[in-house]
């Protein structure tokens, strides 16, 4: 159990490190429009949720939300990540518990969400309404880089071998389960 737990430990460092050179990555690339990057970070909280399971994946989210928003971004856009990250994680984890959706789709729908939360937020802090009209906007793009970010997902999920991330216990369960047939 102790090997499980450091194991789980280990990858997910590895996990928030690599988020953290996404996002260092995406913030050196100007868009030219506000609140728009590709979001590369989602694709490996998608493989996070598969990899660690849903609370491994909320406790990394909002650990690179702090770490990014402290080396990179500052506090008043932690927040905006914040919001962004936890309604974008709680779609992300009921549809992945749901089955029957791809990692595509779900990624999809977890790029709008996050749009949708940081504008949401954005709306109440600015104390206005007229940002609904940039939400469309932006939740289209959620659609794009949601694709994209879940369709990076899916390959490294498809590529990566299972022996190298499961947990002894998981192992052990499908060689038990291969002994039954």
């Amino acid at each position: 159990m102790k090997h499980e737990a450091i194991r789980k430990m280990t990858i997910a460092a590895m996990l928030v490190t690599v988020m953290l050179m996404l996002g260092y990555v995406e913030s050196l690339i100007p868009t030219g429009v506000p609140g728009i990057k590709l979001g590369l970070s989602n694709s490996v909280l998608i493989l996070a949720i598969c990899w660690l399971g849903i609370p491994w994946a909320f406790a990394l989210m909002l650990i690179k939300v702090l770490l990014s928003g402290f080396l990179f971004s500052g506090v008043n856009a932690m927040m905006y990540a914040f919001a962004g990250g936890l309604l974008s994680m709680i779609v992300m984890a009921v549809l992945y518990r749901m089955k029957g959706f791809s990692l595509t789709a779900i990624a999809m729908a977890g790029a709008v969400m996050h749009n949708v939360g940081q504008v949401a937020l954005a709306m109440v802090m600015l104390k206005t309404k007229e940002l609904i009209y940039y939400m469309a906007v932006l939740m289209l793009v959620g659609l794009v880089t949601g694709f994209i970010t879940g369709s990076v997902a899916t390959a490294l999920n498809r590529r990566i071998p299972p022996s190298l991330l499961q947990t002894e216990q998981k192992q052990k369960e499908e060689t038990d389960g291969e002994k039954k047939i």
